[in-house]
Parts: structure tokens; sequence; C-alpha cells
């Protein structure tokens, strides 16, 4: 009795034999292309605002280097400058 119920176990769970239609093809080809096209836009955005964040990091560190004094300057390089 106990291998019926093995054999009726693993039946249940087959898989069907026919191919599963995906969510691509439940879409409508118009549908699918403004979703990518949304995708495209938002990936762009994502670029913009990280080379953007990029830019004022860059700002920023040369703002407060200008604004430093020689000492603060000198602590920071050193005598890693070229000598003359």
């Amino acid at each position: 009795m106990a291998k019926k119920k093995q054999q009726r176990q693993t039946s249940e769970f087959e898989l069907p034999k026919e191919k599963a239609a995906t969510l691509a093809d439940q879409l409508g080809g118009d549908v699918l292309a403004k979703l990518k096209a949304a995708k495209q836009e938002m990936v762009a955005d994502e670029q913009a605002k990280e080379e953007e964040r990029i830019a004022k990091a860059k700002f920023e560190k040369k703002q407060r280097e200008k604004n430093m004094s020689f000492e603060e300057l000198f602590n920071q390089y050193g005598d890693q400058g070229s000598k003359f």
C-alpha cells in the first residue's frame, strides 16, 4: 500500500508538458513597448542623477580645499610638491 501512495503523490505534482505562457506573451505588443520605454527612461534618469551626484561631490571637495588655510593644506599634502 505504501508504494501506491508514493506513486500517486508523485503523479499529482507532475508539471504540464505544454510550454507555459510568459508575461510578455500575455501582454500586447504596445503595452510591452511602453514598459520597455519606461524602463529605459528610468535607467537614463538614474544615470543622470549619479553623474550629478559625482559632479556635486567634486565641486564640494574643490570648495573645501579652496577654503583651507595654508596650515591645513600643508598638513594634508605635506612635502609632496615638487621642489624648485
